[in-house]
């Protein structure tokens, strides 16, 4: 018995090696694969002729100039299924629709008025039936739902604390599995940022760290590549880092964190203050940088500034070779990364790059997509390129109202 459970779980790597490669690969014979992998052409032959008559893979023949047989090649049958990634964010929620290699189909955007979980919930229901009938001519349908919360997620996907909604202790995960017999997966907002730089921009960067800055402050980290999540999956709360002693109070608890100082949210609630004005947009505010105007443009410097404060202790204590920072509001302030630098001077801070993310606000959803595909192939790790980093050229956005 021991020798066929052996067999078995072979054949079972064996299968995760070879779908990873020609992930990886988008186009690959079973010569090259036979090569990377070092399995024997038989192998991959009796692996290849199962993928295939699971309509996981295609073939197709190579432009081959060379005299001779060309060369069939094996690529992931991308429209057989589809992934649903959530951002569920504190006014929002974004859904994005993806193929089975990570591109883009389609995004709504949900606005949401209140903080009431079960009306919630309605909703997310709704939209993943709508979406389930909108693929429900491809072979798999939704194979597998990611979503990213703004708050604590435990290790066993409970959703702990969102202080933005003051949800404690919701089963979001097993209230969705009642209704729907698919694989669903919750986790922080800032852990899947992080997984989506990884998988989709920095593909052989092994220590990494994301911040997330939109509504708060998340900090997703890998460590050699995984996810560093603590004792019960606690792990990356930075946001609520005090960096100001007895300062503003924060809905956590605590006076003075990180997020109320360096977060898109308190930001435009900052600016809109100083303008006197109910609140401001951040398109409001790309038009007042335009215009040079010296109250945004002092802001920003002020904000840069408590920025770096909270960055400086997390490059003392992490050591990243690759921090990214998630924020649609710095990627409209040029050479950003220059001057947030320049506040970096500690002679013991050390990391390899500091970069805005071209994910942005996009970032939390696809990697909600990307963990969805992760686990519906089983490999121990993705490699995906999406094919227009525009993502407002390649996603038709959808702002749908309602009043929830």
């Amino acid at each position: 018995m021991a020798a066929i459970g052996d067999a078995s779980y072979i054949k079972k790597l064996n299968r995760s090696l070879i779908i990873s490669k020609i992930i990886e690969h988008g186009l690959i014979s079973r010569a090259e694969i036979s090569k990377i992998t070092k399995l024997t052409r038989a192998t991959i032959s009796v692996q290849a002729a199962d993928l295939l008559e699971e309509e996981l893979i295609v073939e197709s023949h190579q432009e081959y100039n060379n005299v001779g047989r060309k060369p069939i090649m094996l690529s992931i049958n991308r429209k057989a299924g589809f992934v649903l990634g959530i951002d569920l964010d504190y006014r929002s929620i974004t859904f994005t629709f993806s193929d089975l290699m990570g591109q883009p189909v389609h995004t709504d955007t949900v606005e949401i008025q209140n903080s009431n979980y079960d009306e919630i919930l309605e909703l997310l229901i709704k939209q993943i039936k709508d979406y389930q009938n909108e693929c429900s001519s491809s072979h798999f349908g939704i194979v597998g739902i990611g979503i990213g919360i703004h708050g604590i997620v435990t290790k066993d996907e409970v959703i702990n604390f969102v202080p933005s909604h003051q949800w404690k202790n919701k089963d979001l995960k097993a209230d969705l599995e009642k209704v729907f017999n698919l694989d669903i997966h919750i986790d922080n907002n800032a852990n899947l940022s992080a997984f989506a730089e990884k998988v989709f921009n920095h593909h052989k960067s092994e220590n990494l760290l994301s911040i997330s800055m939109s509504s708060g402050i998340g900090l997703g980290v890998l460590i050699k590549g995984e996810p560093l999540k603590g004792y019960h999956g606690y792990a990356g709360e930075m946001g609520h880092m005090i960096i100001v002693p007895d300062g503003k109070p924060c809905k956590c608890g605590n006076f003075g964190c990180w997020e109320l100082y360096a977060s898109e949210e308190s930001f435009l609630k900052q600016l809109a203050e100083k303008y006197h004005k109910p609140n401001l947009s951040l398109e409001d505010v790309q038009n007042l940088l335009i215009a040079k105007d010296p109250i945004v443009c002092d802001q920003m410097e002020l904000f840069i500034k408590d920025i770096s404060i909270g960055l400086n202790n997390i490059i003392n204590l992490l050591n990243p070779e690759t921090l990214v920072l998630n924020s649609e509001l710095l990627k409209m302030y040029p050479g950003v990364e220059n001057n947030l630098k320049s506040h970096l001077t500690s002679s013991v801070s050390h990391f390899n790059e500091l970069l805005i993310s071209d994910l942005g606000k996009y970032a939390c959803v696809m990697g909600a997509c990307a963990l969805a595909i992760k686990n519906f192939f089983e490999v121990p790790e993705l490699n995906l390129t999406i094919e227009n980093k525009e993502f407002d050229e390649i996603i038709e956005s959808q702002w749908t109202k309602m009043s929830v």
